[in-house]
């Protein structure tokens, strides 16, 4: 069986370089009736840990170290005895919000990870954060950009540890040269398509988002 995408919504806080503001995370588990993986843990261990209905958590992936992203993904994890990856250039933003508590694995460029016989190849796209990573899952025909791309653009790059120029070269190399039919399943709001994006990367350079 071919592994399906649950998607949930939890609410909470992004706080960072002092401001905070109230926001909704998309949280995605990927597997199928007996095991799964959560991309972004955020906000609500419990209702996470309900969403997965029994299935054996394999892995918490951050696709990177904001604390909207990463906020639960301890509890969930004392929960179900996942393992929490993360990309180690993330680790100081992740160490702003859980500084007792380190991941318990790595992210790598290249790496797979499979689940109910579904493969998901990490890329390595900084810009957003240092170690923000994307899931590109072919067989699902779907990528999951947390917060590098989104409907629209790209995601913001205009505090601590951000640069516009290295995720306009995140998406152009690493996601724009994806099957346009991809989805593309974002941290937040609504999904897109490769397609629907690629056509717009010379505009979003001229307003330099």
């Amino acid at each position: 069986m071919t592994a399906r995408i649950d998607h949930l919504v939890t609410s909470g806080t992004f706080a960072l370089d002092g401001g905070e503001w109230d926001v909704d995370n998309n949280v995605w588990i990927v597997g199928d009736d007996t095991e799964a993986i959560v991309i972004d843990a955020a906000h609500d261990a419990a209702a996470i840990e309900t969403a997965l209905a029994g299935r054996t958590l394999r892995a918490i992936v951050c696709t990177h170290a904001h604390n909207d992203h990463i906020d639960a993904a301890p509890a969930l994890a004392e929960a179900t005895g996942a393992p929490v990856l993360l990309h180690p250039d993330d680790l100081p933003l992740w160490q702003q919000t859980h500084p007792d508590r380190a991941p318990d694995g790595t992210l790598t460029d290249g790496q797979e990870i499979t689940v109910a016989d579904t493969t998901l190849t990490v890329l390595h796209t900084p810009g957003h954060a240092p170690g923000a990573v994307c899931l590109y899952a072919p067989e699902l025909r779907t990528v999951f950009t947390g917060d590098t791309l989104f409907q629209g653009g790209p995601g913001a790059t205009g505090r601590s540890f951000s640069s516009f120029p290295t995720i306009i070269d995140s998406i152009r190399d690493r996601l724009l040269t994806l099957p346009g039919d991809t989805a593309v399943r974002t941290g937040h709001g609504d999904p897109t398509t490769i397609g629907a994006e690629a056509p717009q990367l010379d505009e979003w350079v001229k307003r330099g988002h």
